[in-house]
């Protein structure tokens, strides 16, 4: 009886996973749905084991861990960063750092799909572009 009780303990809902997780319901059920995550369906509930959920969090894919021919893309110990993560540091819109980009005033390296930039760019391009427009606003 009391193995039981502790066997139920370890499933969850797809709700109670989604919560777990910090994503939507939708997220667990496309997991499922393309075997990423385990999980049962018991008449018309899916029920996930705790320890499937963990696995699947561990192999979960995350952008920081992202490899381009061997090598990580966003190796921040080396200076290199994505788009969203410079706009952060700069504390303007990803937007104008792809347009930047695009434009020729921000240096940045195509990797597969990923824009890399690397601190020095980041660092150029603010001395030059970023500081000239907080000058201007102050001047007006």
């Amino acid at each position: 009886m009391s193995q039981d009780k502790s066997e139920k303990r370890k499933l969850v809902s797809i709700t109670e996973a989604a919560k777990l997780n910090h994503v939507t319901r939708q997220a667990i059920y496309v997991a499922i749905k393309l075997n990423k995550l385990k999980a049962v369906k018991e008449t018309t509930r899916w029920t996930i084991n705790v320890e499937d959920l963990e696995e699947y969090r561990r192999q979960k894919y995350s952008r920081s861990k992202s490899v381009f021919n061997g090598e990580l893309l966003f190796d921040n110990h080396k200076g290199y960063f994505s788009v969203s993560q410079v706009a952060g540091m700069l504390s303007v819109p990803a937007q104008q750092i792809y347009y930047a980009t695009r434009i020729g005033l921000l240096k940045a390296h195509r990797k597969g799909a990923a824009w890399v930039i690397h601190a020095d760019d980041m660092k150029d391009y603010q001395k030059k572009h970023i500081s000239k427009k907080t000058r201007r606003c102050r001047a007006s």
